[in-house]
């Protein structure tokens, strides 16, 4: 039986960043564990990214993922709010990176397709078919929800990517 390999995946925001580790082994999925990361309002959008990275810092050290995929950006309607998303999304791929893990970025759509065969689906199709892709599992939120899909979209999609490429290289292509 291959060896067991852990993705993170990571659903970033400003005020709630969802986070999930799946474990795969073979083609079998398991549910490690999830949870949401929320920064304090009243404190300065500085020391709510403070917040987000220790967060992410404490994930990585009590899970030890080995591949991480982050959500990438979509166009928001408030030109504010996009903004701080994008350092938000900046926190979340920064600490793994900076914590040598490789790291991946999936549209949205594409992770909607890569888990629930539509690329329109709704939150509610997102953590029913999660829960399916991982019996047991017990989303704290629905930013963990989102999380533990981006981390199912890269082990099915991207992590055999990477294998392959990796595969090339070794054979010399």
């Amino acid at each position: 039986m291959p060896a067991a390999v852990r993705y993170l995946g990571i659903d970033p925001g400003l005020r709630f960043t969802g986070w999930g580790v799946i474990e795969q082994s073979g083609s079998a999925l398991r549910h490690i564990a999830d949870g949401t990361i929320a920064s304090t309002s009243s404190l300065s959008l500085a020391e709510r990214l403070v917040e987000i990275e220790a967060g992410l810092q404490a994930v990585l050290a009590a899970h030890d993922p080995a591949h991480v995929a982050v959500e990438q950006a979509f166009v928001a309607r408030d030109a504010s709010a996009a903004l701080k998303l994008g350092q938000a999304r900046g926190i979340a791929l920064l600490v793994p990176s900076r914590a040598g893990l490789p790291v991946a970025e999936y549209a949205p759509n594409h992770i909607k397709k890569a888990v629930v065969g539509a690329g329109h689906a709704d939150k509610a199709q997102i953590r029913l078919m999660v829960g399916m892709l991982l019996p047991g599992a017990r989303m704290k939120s629905e930013h963990a929800a989102d999380a533990l899909a981006i981390a199912i979209c890269h082990a099915h999609s991207g992590a055999g990517n990477d294998r392959l490429a990796a595969a090339l290289q070794k054979a010399g292509a």
